[in-house]
């Protein structure tokens, strides 16, 4: 009997001793398995550079191949027919107006002022020789000592004596002019280039070689250059002229150009005259600013590259084109939400600012959008937006 009690204990020793086995196996298992069980998968948001959208007054330009021409621009002739004596000045120097320049043989010119006052002085002779007999006709005509036709050819000498003498005056005005044209001078200020003909050269219309020299005015300078009519009715869009100063606006258009090492020039132009009809065979329409040019580094005939402020958006929007796709249904870009989603936004373009485009319709001021790493982006998509440096 007390066998079987120590056996009947030593099987529930074992029983104990086994559930104690089990139960420390199965927590050791449960250990494991938590220690080592497979974790989900941590989604990683892809992260992309954002700015803020902001508005600001924007230039908008156009560009032209302009050509510069001089303000004024004179060709000088020989007037009168005769060989050139003298040239009296520096060429390439600045001459003013009135100075003398050439002077071709005068002689023959001033015999022909002498012989004119000569015909001058016998018609006032003939005339004051009518002028006694009509005095001395009249009174005897009078009393009848003289007749109606002594009379008439009395006072028709006396008239025809007057006639040649206002002839001979027209003659010797004539002659002197005449004789004024040997002395070639400058009708304007400005620069003269070389002589065309020589010393000694029998110049004059008749002769076949009158031109003698060019000068050219440049203290202002004009500027020619052709915009296309889309250019046109973009700026009466805007209710701008073109060539036309409005007061009633904050701005208005002016002209820039660049000079031949890619520098700008320092000094402003104004469009001042714009042809009220387009080319049908180009389709363009001629355009003239003026531009002042004080030291003359703006060369007559150079070929220069032309800009025009054409309108100025106030309080406009503006992206970056690196930030715009395009595509058949037109551009877009993708705007972050708060909660950091993006979305697919389709927007209205306008004119291009460098590297920026202006955005007429699709975005609002304070929206951030995706300037890079949008290309992995769709629709819906969450991000993890990282601030971009302001342009």
């Amino acid at each position: 009997m007390r066998y079987l009690q120590i056996l009947g204990r030593k099987i529930i020793r074992y029983r104990l001793r086994l559930t104690v086995i089990v139960l420390a196996a199965a927590l050791l298992s449960a250990i494991l398995y938590y220690i080592f069980r497979p974790r989900p998968a941590v989604e990683e948001l892809p992260t992309v550079m954002t700015e803020a959208i902001a508005t600001d007054h924007v230039d908008i330009y156009g560009e032209y191949v302009g050509r510069i021409r001089a303000q004024q621009f004179v060709e000088v002739h020989a007037r009168v027919e005769g060989y050139l004596e003298k040239m009296v000045f520096k060429e390439g120097a600045y001459i003013t107006k009135g100075q003398t320049l050439f002077v071709i043989d005068p002689r023959l010119y001033k015999a022909h002022v002498e012989k004119a006052k000569a015909q001058l002085n016998k018609a006032r002779a003939q005339a004051k020789k009518a002028e006694r007999d009509l005095l001395r006709i009249r009174p005897l005509y009078e009393q009848n000592a003289a007749s109606q036709l002594d009379l008439d050819n009395a006072e028709a000498a006396y008239e025809s004596a007057n006639a040649e003498v206002i002839v001979s005056e027209a003659d010797l005005t004539q002659a002197e002019i005449t004789l004024g044209y040997t002395q070639v001078s400058s009708p304007i200020s400005g620069y003269i280039s070389e002589r065309v003909a020589d010393i000694g050269t029998l110049v004059g219309p008749s002769a076949g070689k009158s031109l003698l020299a060019t000068i050219v005015k440049s203290d202002t300078v004009r500027i020619d250059f052709s915009m296309t009519a889309l250019d046109y009715l973009r700026s009466k869009e805007r209710n701008v002229n073109i060539g036309v100063q409005d007061s009633t606006r904050k701005w208005n258009s002016y002209v820039t150009i660049t000079l031949a090492d890619g520098t700008e020039y320092p000094y402003r132009g104004v469009v001042d005259f714009a042809d009220p009809q387009v080319d049908p065979k180009t389709g363009t329409f001629s355009v003239r600013a003026e531009m002042a040019n004080p030291e003359h580094r703006l060369l007559p005939g150079e070929f220069t590259k032309v800009k025009v402020l054409l309108d100025v958006r106030e309080d406009a929007i503006t992206v970056p084109l690196k930030s715009m796709v395009i595509e058949k249904g037109g551009a877009y870009v993708y705007v972050v939400r708060p909660d950091s989603v993006v979305e697919k936004r389709y927007i209205e373009t306008g004119p291009e600012i460098g590297k920026s485009i202006v955005v007429e319709r699709g975005l609002a001021k304070d929206e951030r959008i995706v300037v890079e790493g949008f290309h992995k982006l769709s629709h819906g998509s969450k991000v993890k937006p990282v601030k971009s440096e302001q342009r």
